[in-house]
Protein backbone atom coordinates (compact mmCIF):
# COMPACT_ATOMS: atom_id res chain seq x y z
CA UNK A 1 0.00 0.00 0.00
CA UNK A 2 1.63 3.56 -1.03
CA UNK A 3 1.43 5.82 2.33
CA UNK A 4 2.00 9.68 2.75
CA UNK A 5 5.49 9.92 3.74
CA UNK A 6 4.68 12.95 5.75
CA UNK A 7 2.39 10.52 8.07
CA UNK A 8 5.54 8.38 8.70
CA UNK A 9 7.30 11.37 9.25
CA UNK A 10 4.49 13.03 11.44
CA UNK A 11 5.07 9.81 13.84
CA UNK A 12 8.29 9.52 14.09
CA UNK A 13 8.09 13.38 15.28
CA UNK A 14 5.71 12.95 18.05
CA UNK A 15 8.27 10.02 19.77
CA UNK A 16 11.37 10.69 21.90
CA UNK A 17 12.40 6.71 23.01
CA UNK A 18 13.03 4.17 20.56
CA UNK A 19 13.05 0.05 20.58
CA UNK A 20 16.72 -0.28 19.41
CA UNK A 21 17.48 -3.25 17.40
CA UNK A 22 20.52 -4.77 16.73
CA UNK A 23 22.81 -7.83 15.94
CA UNK A 24 24.00 -9.32 19.17
CA UNK A 25 27.97 -10.08 19.24
CA UNK A 26 27.34 -12.42 21.93
CA UNK A 27 24.48 -14.65 20.03
CA UNK A 28 25.71 -14.42 16.65
CA UNK A 29 22.31 -14.59 14.26
CA UNK A 30 19.58 -13.02 16.96
CA UNK A 31 18.62 -9.85 17.20
CA UNK A 32 19.27 -7.97 20.65
CA UNK A 33 16.51 -5.24 21.56
CA UNK A 34 16.70 -2.37 23.97
CA UNK A 35 15.42 0.77 25.03
CA UNK A 36 17.24 4.57 23.79
CA UNK A 37 16.13 7.86 23.25
CA UNK A 38 16.29 10.04 20.04
CA UNK A 39 16.12 13.34 18.72
CA UNK A 40 16.01 13.83 15.15
CA UNK A 41 18.70 16.15 13.34
CA UNK A 42 18.12 18.92 11.25
CA UNK A 43 17.45 16.50 7.79
CA UNK A 44 15.11 14.40 10.27
CA UNK A 45 17.69 11.53 10.71
CA UNK A 46 17.39 10.25 14.25
CA UNK A 47 20.14 10.72 16.55
CA UNK A 48 21.27 8.30 19.67
CA UNK A 49 23.59 9.17 22.74
CA UNK A 50 24.83 5.77 23.36
CA UNK A 51 27.19 4.85 26.22
CA UNK A 52 30.47 2.10 24.44
CA UNK A 53 29.68 0.11 27.68
CA UNK A 54 26.12 -0.34 26.79
CA UNK A 55 25.26 -4.05 25.06
CA UNK A 56 24.02 -2.46 22.04
CA UNK A 57 26.93 -0.49 21.42
CA UNK A 58 29.15 -3.38 21.76
CA UNK A 59 27.18 -4.73 19.00
CA UNK A 60 26.82 -2.00 16.93
CA UNK A 61 31.14 -2.45 16.95
CA UNK A 62 30.28 -5.42 14.89
CA UNK A 63 27.72 -4.82 12.88
CA UNK A 64 26.07 -1.46 12.58
CA UNK A 65 22.64 -2.26 10.39
CA UNK A 66 20.13 -1.37 13.08
CA UNK A 67 16.57 -0.71 13.62
CA UNK A 68 14.24 1.38 15.32
CA UNK A 69 11.02 1.24 16.44
CA UNK A 70 8.87 3.88 17.29
CA UNK A 71 4.56 4.32 18.08
CA UNK A 72 2.82 6.95 19.54
CA UNK A 73 1.19 6.45 22.63
CA UNK A 74 -2.34 6.15 22.99
CA UNK A 75 -4.55 4.39 25.36
CA UNK A 76 -4.43 0.97 22.79
CA UNK A 77 -1.64 0.48 21.76
CA UNK A 78 -2.48 -1.89 18.35
CA UNK A 79 -4.48 1.12 17.44
CA UNK A 80 -1.55 3.75 17.36
CA UNK A 81 0.77 4.11 14.55
CA UNK A 82 3.89 2.96 14.51
CA UNK A 83 7.32 3.08 12.32
CA UNK A 84 10.26 0.70 11.87
CA UNK A 85 13.13 2.32 10.61
CA UNK A 86 16.02 0.29 8.97
CA UNK A 87 19.67 1.45 8.42
CA UNK A 88 23.27 1.79 9.42
CA UNK A 89 23.57 3.05 12.95
CA UNK A 90 27.14 4.75 13.32
CA UNK A 91 29.50 7.15 15.80
CA UNK A 92 30.28 10.34 14.35
CA UNK A 93 30.57 14.08 15.56
CA UNK A 94 28.11 16.17 15.97
CA UNK A 95 28.07 20.29 16.05
CA UNK A 96 27.38 22.23 19.01
CA UNK A 97 23.82 23.25 17.28
CA UNK A 98 22.83 19.70 17.26
CA UNK A 99 23.97 18.99 20.61
CA UNK A 100 22.35 21.55 22.21
CA UNK A 101 18.81 20.28 20.00
CA UNK A 102 19.31 16.62 21.93
CA UNK A 103 19.72 18.64 24.84
CA UNK A 104 15.86 20.13 24.46
CA UNK A 105 14.12 16.81 24.24
CA UNK A 106 16.67 15.42 26.38
CA UNK A 107 18.06 17.58 29.42
CA UNK A 108 18.70 15.25 31.51
CA UNK A 109 21.61 13.55 29.32
CA UNK A 110 23.46 16.87 29.95
CA UNK A 111 24.86 14.60 32.73
CA UNK A 112 26.51 12.44 30.59
CA UNK A 113 28.18 14.69 28.24
CA UNK A 114 31.07 14.46 30.32
CA UNK A 115 31.56 10.55 30.51
CA UNK A 116 34.39 10.01 28.36
CA UNK A 117 32.33 6.33 27.06
CA UNK A 118 29.47 8.28 25.84
CA UNK A 119 28.93 9.30 21.51
CA UNK A 120 26.99 10.32 19.57
CA UNK A 121 25.34 8.00 16.57
CA UNK A 122 23.36 8.68 13.61
CA UNK A 123 20.87 6.31 12.14
CA UNK A 124 21.34 6.34 7.99
CA UNK A 125 17.71 5.16 7.12
CA UNK A 126 17.48 2.71 4.26
CA UNK A 127 14.25 1.45 4.36
CA UNK A 128 11.27 2.49 6.52
CA UNK A 129 7.79 0.86 7.34
CA UNK A 130 4.92 2.57 8.04
CA UNK A 131 1.79 0.93 9.98
CA UNK A 132 -0.66 3.77 10.04
CA UNK A 133 -4.09 2.03 10.97
CA UNK A 134 -5.87 -1.33 10.53
CA UNK A 135 -4.85 -2.37 7.15
CA UNK A 136 -3.03 0.69 5.99
CA UNK A 137 0.92 -0.71 6.34
CA UNK A 138 3.43 -0.12 3.62
CA UNK A 139 7.14 0.58 2.86
CA UNK A 140 8.11 4.32 2.51
CA UNK A 141 11.70 4.44 0.19
CA UNK A 142 14.59 6.73 1.24
CA UNK A 143 14.31 8.89 -1.51
CA UNK A 144 10.72 9.77 -0.58
CA UNK A 145 11.67 9.55 3.20
CA UNK A 146 13.70 12.58 3.01
CA UNK A 147 12.11 16.15 4.82
CA UNK A 148 13.07 19.30 4.02
CA UNK A 149 16.34 20.05 5.51
CA UNK A 150 16.78 22.88 8.58
CA UNK A 151 20.01 23.08 9.52
CA UNK A 152 20.28 23.48 13.27
CA UNK A 153 22.25 26.13 13.35
CA UNK A 154 19.37 27.76 10.95
CA UNK A 155 17.01 26.48 13.45
CA UNK A 156 18.81 27.42 16.72
CA UNK A 157 18.67 31.40 14.90
CA UNK A 158 15.20 31.05 14.81
CA UNK A 159 14.76 30.24 18.64
CA UNK A 160 15.95 32.97 19.34
CA UNK A 161 13.96 35.28 17.30
CA UNK A 162 10.74 34.05 17.68
CA UNK A 163 8.56 35.83 20.00
CA UNK A 164 5.38 34.21 19.49
CA UNK A 165 2.44 33.93 22.56
CA UNK A 166 3.45 30.91 24.51
CA UNK A 167 1.27 29.65 27.65
CA UNK A 168 2.73 29.66 30.57
CA UNK A 169 4.85 26.52 31.28
CA UNK A 170 4.89 25.71 27.49
CA UNK A 171 8.81 25.45 26.11
CA UNK A 172 9.51 25.23 22.75
CA UNK A 173 11.98 22.46 21.76
CA UNK A 174 12.54 22.42 18.41
CA UNK A 175 10.99 23.90 14.87
CA UNK A 176 10.97 21.92 11.20
CA UNK A 177 9.03 22.78 7.88
CA UNK A 178 6.64 20.17 9.17
CA UNK A 179 5.48 21.75 12.44
CA UNK A 180 6.82 22.13 16.17
CA UNK A 181 7.96 20.67 19.18
CA UNK A 182 6.65 21.98 22.39
CA UNK A 183 7.12 20.24 26.12
CA UNK A 184 3.87 21.45 28.22
CA UNK A 185 3.58 21.73 32.07
CA UNK A 186 0.13 19.96 32.04
CA UNK A 187 -0.08 17.58 28.34
CA UNK A 188 3.75 16.37 28.55
CA UNK A 189 5.43 16.55 24.49
CA UNK A 190 3.07 18.00 21.56
CA UNK A 191 3.71 17.67 18.32
CA UNK A 192 2.08 21.19 16.20
CA UNK A 193 2.07 21.43 12.55
CA UNK A 194 1.85 24.69 10.40
CA UNK A 195 -1.12 25.46 8.88
CA UNK A 196 0.28 26.92 6.37
CA UNK A 197 3.41 25.56 6.06
CA UNK A 198 5.93 28.37 5.95
CA UNK A 199 7.97 29.08 2.39
CA UNK A 200 11.16 30.52 3.59
CA UNK A 201 12.57 31.86 7.01
CA UNK A 202 10.95 34.85 7.37
CA UNK A 203 7.39 32.47 7.80
CA UNK A 204 8.66 30.86 10.50
CA UNK A 205 7.37 33.41 13.75
CA UNK A 206 3.57 33.92 11.81
CA UNK A 207 3.61 30.03 11.58
CA UNK A 208 4.39 29.57 15.38
CA UNK A 209 1.95 31.89 16.92
CA UNK A 210 -0.87 30.15 14.46
CA UNK A 211 0.14 26.76 15.79
CA UNK A 212 0.20 27.71 19.31
CA UNK A 213 -3.19 29.78 18.77
CA UNK A 214 -4.68 26.98 17.12
CA UNK A 215 -3.96 24.39 20.15
CA UNK A 216 -4.37 26.72 23.01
Amino acid sequence: MKLDPREARHVLRQCDFAALATHSAKMPGYPFVSHAPFALDGAGQPILLLSRLAEHTRNLAEDPRASLMVSVPGPDPQAQPRLTLMGDLMAGPVSLALQDRYLRYHPDAAAYLGFGDFRFYRLTCKRVRLVGGFARAGWVEPAEWQARPLAEGEEAGLLGRLKPPIPTGWQILGLDWEGMDVRTADRGRLRLTWQPVPGNLDDFSDAAAGALAQDD
